[in-house]
Order: C-alpha cells, then sequence, then structure tokens
C-alpha cells in the first residue's frame, strides 16, 4: 500500500490534468509544516532510464507540506523540461516517489558524504549548483555522488566546490 503522502502526489497529479488546476488540501488532518520537497515519477518496474519527472525545492514555496507535495507532484507531471507532460492514461502506471528532506548542512570532506544515506548538493564559486536525491540506483560511493552532480550544474571536473548533504524521508 502506498504512503498516503504518495497517494496526495498521485492524486494531485490526476486533479491537475482533468482540471487544470491545483488540488485543494485545506483542512487536511495529515498536513504539517511545509519542508522541502521532491517527487520523481518513474515508469513502473523500470529501471533508471524508466524516469519521467522529478521537480522540487530545498526551500518549501507553499504555506504546508501537502501543498508543497501537490505543487512538486504537478511540476513533476508537466513542468520536468528533460520529459514530455505526463498523460492523463499514464498516471496509474506511474511509480511516485515522494520525498521529505530535511534542510541542508555543510560538509567540509567528500569523507562527509554517504550516497545511500544523504543527498547532496555541490554549489561553484560562481554559483552553479545542483542537487541529487539519496540512494539513486547506481550511484555508490561518494565520489561518484558528487561527479555526477557537479555534471548536472556544468561545473568543471576539477573546478572547487562547496559540499552541502542532507537526510530526506523516501516515500513510495
Amino acid at each position: 500500500m502506498e504512503h498516503p503522502y504518495v497517494t496526495l502526489a498521485r492524486d494531485a497529479i490526476r486533479h491537475y490534468l482533468a482540471t487544470g488546476k491545483l488540488l485543494d488540501v485545506s483542512g487536511r488532518p495529515d498536513d504539517r509544516p511545509a519542508q522541502g520537497v521532491f517527487v520523481s515519477l518513474h515508469e513502473h518496474g523500470a529501471d533508471e532510464g524508466g524516469l519521467r519527472g522529478c521537480v522540487g525545492s530545498i526551500v518549501p514555496s507553499q504555506p504546508s507540506l501537502c501543498a508543497e507535495i501537490v505543487h512538486q507532484a504537478v511540476n513533476a507531471a508537466t513542468s520536468d523540461p528533460r520529459f514530455p507532460p505526463i498523460r492523463a492514461e499514464d498516471v496509474d502506471d506511474l511509480q511516485v516517489t515522494v520525498y521529505l528532506l530535511d534542510p541542508p548542512v555543510p560538509v567540509d570532506s567528500i569523507d562527509d558524504l554517504d550516497p545511500s544515506r544523504y543527498g547532496i548538493i555541490v554549489e561553484s564559486r560562481t554559483g552553479r549548483r545542483a542537487l541529487l536525491l539519496p540512494a539513486i540506483p547506481g550511484i555508490v560511493t561518494a565520489r561518484q555522488q558528487v561527479e555526477v552532480t557537479k555534471r548536472k550544474a556544468f561545473i568543471g571536473e576539477n573546478e572547487p566546490v562547496r559540499l552541502y548533504r542532507f537526510e530526506a524521508e523516501i516515500l513510495n
């Protein structure tokens, strides 16, 4: 059985695709203060190549957690520039994952990272930055995690970066 916040994300996508409006979550008993959220959409049973959308924010932009989940789920389904928008008939075939992010903390060394436990943010001196969520299949070392994240940010291999790590509750 999927987590209630995953069901909320799926319902938000369905509602938006049917009405063009965000799902109203005011008054939900399971709501709580907002935090960073990412929503990832994969084709059911697909490996890493089955990604259909992944969008989120380190810092929440909505007034509550449920509103943030709705916002990021709709963005993942309709606004990830890497993929065409999700169609209504595809929603039931998606594997939806919701990541509830703890605030990022700076780290001094790559030795303070563990890709199975922490997501990371890399930031160059010029302000380019990228994020990689924790527990990504195929990312097994901290060095690999940093290299992939630097590529996402178009940061040179030998360019120095500031590192941040964060934990995330991963809901399926």
